[in-house]
């Protein structure tokens, strides 16, 4: 599974007064849109920008760079179209002028496309509204029901490509782009923090931000651990991968020894025991069963918390099976169960020179550790 974050800078930002557009002026020492893409370092990163502005984009961190239209649903569009072929299952679309987006942000939106076909983030609108003319309140608005939108606006990918062919043009954003080709959007909470710089003054406001540390990460990291022995079978279970192997692995479940200590490492950084406090083995309900169970609960327990998937890197020891010509499938595997890129997954192998249980061949131990952001 691989997600693609695109990132809109193609407007000119006319209400932020004269100068530069308000996406490339600098807010803490660099372009604005700059802090915009670091908030999606891990993903596939397009920045559209305007055709005269290709030359402000030269050494931004982006892994594409796209020319925009007239409209920033041209934009948009342009940017989905450039993704054909890539491999990309789901999108973020971001706002360029949002440079205090949160990993704990990101990480709802991507969390809620599990089941939605689309998301977004919003916050209830609070104050009383007013219509006005001339300086004068002319009446009142009812303000049930509604929210203030904001972005990363997260979709799957061929849906909203879809529905951006098919649109006519003239939407605020792209989830009425969605919502009018039939898609479902699920709404998430959004954060106060999360401001679009639109005026003058929103600088001075994103730069205390800031400087109160409004960004700062949680950073957790957990480590992992398991074995399991040999017995008779004719295949093993590693890291999501059946292979075949003149034995199998002795477990309660599947014997996933790759998946059970990448498992244990979330629960670590969260401080949540093992496997065993989740599923315990003297539960028959787990007898057999698919590991990446336990692999998706931890996820869960780490999204419900705001935390996402910084990275992982799994090592397995043995003799045999050789890893090397699975290690690709492996990593795709356990990318698709986290639900995260899979350039945050790393699964290598190593021997113990025939030294130890493992070097004898009389099991398989793996090792883990994972960093969850917040």
């Amino acid at each position: 599974m691989t997600t693609a974050a695109i990132i809109v800078a193609a407007g000119r930002g006319t209400r932020a007064g004269e100068g530069l557009p308000k996406q490339w002026r600098l807010l803490a020492g660099q372009p604005v849109v700059s802090h915009a893409l670091q908030a999606f370092a891990g993903h596939l990163r397009v920045l559209v920008i305007h055709p005269g502005d290709r030359a402000r984009a030269e050494g931004l961190p982006a892994e594409l760079v796209v020319e925009g239209g007239a409209t920033r649903q041209d934009s948009v569009r342009a940017a989905l179209e450039a993704l054909a072929g890539r491999g990309v299952t789901r999108v973020l679309i971001h706002d360029g002028a949002r440079p205090l987006v949160s990993p704990a942000l990101i990480a709802r939106v991507l969390g809620a496309l599990d089941s939605a076909s689309g998301a977004a983030p919003a916050l209830a609108v609070t104050d009383a509204l007013w219509t006005g003319a001339s300086g004068q309140v002319t009446g009142t608005r009812d303000r049930t029901g509604l929210y203030r939108a904001q972005t990363p606006q997260g979709f799957r990918y061929d849906a909203i490509l879809a529905a951006h062919r098919a649109h006519g043009g003239g939407a605020a954003d792209d989830v009425e782009v969605a919502r009018q080709m039939g898609l479902d959007v699920a709404m998430v909470e959004g954060e106060e923090t999360n401001l679009k710089l639109t005026f003058a003054g929103d600088f001075a406001r994103a730069e205390a931000l800031m400087a109160k540390g409004t960004r700062a990460m949680d950073v957790r990291m957990g480590n992992g651990y398991d074995v399991h022995a040999f017995c008779e079978g004719d295949h093993v279970w590693l890291a999501g991968v059946r292979i075949p192997h003149g034995r199998g692995l002795l477990g309660h479940s599947d014997a996933d020894v790759a998946m059970h200590a990448l498992t244990d490492a979330i629960y670590g950084a969260l401080s949540e025991g093992d496997i065993g406090r989740h599923f315990p083995p003297s539960d028959p309900q787990w007898k057999g069963a698919d590991s990446a169970i336990f692999l998706a609960h931890a996820m869960g327990l780490a999204r419900a918390r705001g935390f996402d998937l910084g990275n992982c890197d799994v090592t397995i020891v043995c003799e045999r099976p050789k890893i090397g010509p699975h290690a690709g499938a492996m990593q795709a595997r356990l990318a698709e169960i986290m639900g995260v890129d899979a350039t945050r997954v790393s699964v290598k192998a190593t021997t113990s020179e025939r030294l130890g249980f493992t070097g004898r061949e009389e099991g398989i131990a793996a090792l883990a550790t994972a960093v969850l952001l917040s």
